[in-house]
């Protein structure tokens, strides 16, 4: 199951399984169900005209080298602070801690996220929002940034996988509001993982 970033935060994008049959486009389980929500006119974020010639996103080719085990570094005494958005509103967060990895032989780190609203609504508890950049952004990929969703672990570890990376709604249509990611998570090197840049055709 995934969650999606939308206007209130995020909502919750469940796809049935009567709209993965109808919508079986990708290589993965995360493509299908992203492609079928993307299709379905009541969990799609693109706007209308968009949607009716949608023929799937576009997506990296899935590699296990994007799969990495970060080490969480807490930030127990983090406060939360105001992120700004695509529009005006403000969304609180707080660095929930540091992840530190390894990708391609090179060390890298990136704060992931705890949302303050988010935190006392059923079933997103233990909901971690992990947003970056990289040196494919604006090129391949969207050029605001790409999000990647997380949870709460049980240890000092969590895995992360790029190649579950996804655009903001705002990458679809510019109704919704979206965190915008902070410049501290850019990753100086290509990830070429994840949904890439929204062409219409």
């Amino acid at each position: 199951m995934k969650y999606f970033l939308t206007w209130s935060l995020l909502a919750l994008g469940i796809v049935s399984c009567q709209n993965k049959k109808q919508y079986n486009l990708g290589e993965t389980a995360f493509q299908q169900e992203l492609n079928a929500e993307y299709k379905d006119a009541t969990t799609s974020p693109l706007k209308d005209e968009d949607r009716k010639t949608f023929e799937g996103l576009e997506f990296f080719k899935n590699d296990s080298i994007y799969v990495v085990k970060a080490i969480l570094e807490m930030m127990p005494d983090s406060e939360f602070v105001p992120m700004k958005t695509t529009t005006s509103r403000i969304s609180e967060k707080r660095i929930y801690g540091i992840l530190n990895f390894e990708l391609k032989g090179e060390s890298f780190k990136l704060n992931i996220y705890q949302d303050k609203d988010l935190m006392t609504k059923e079933g997103y508890e233990n909901y971690l929002f992990l947003p970056f950049f990289d040196e494919t952004s604006g090129e391949e990929s969207y050029g605001g940034g790409r999000y990647i969703d997380a949870r709460i672990p049980k240890g000092d570890t969590i895995i992360i996988d790029f190649n579950k990376a996804y655009n903001p709604y705002c990458a679809y249509n510019d109704k919704y509001s979206c965190p915008i990611v902070p410049r501290e998570n850019y990753l100086a090197t290509r990830i070429e993982a994840g949904v890439k840049a929204f062409k219409k055709h």
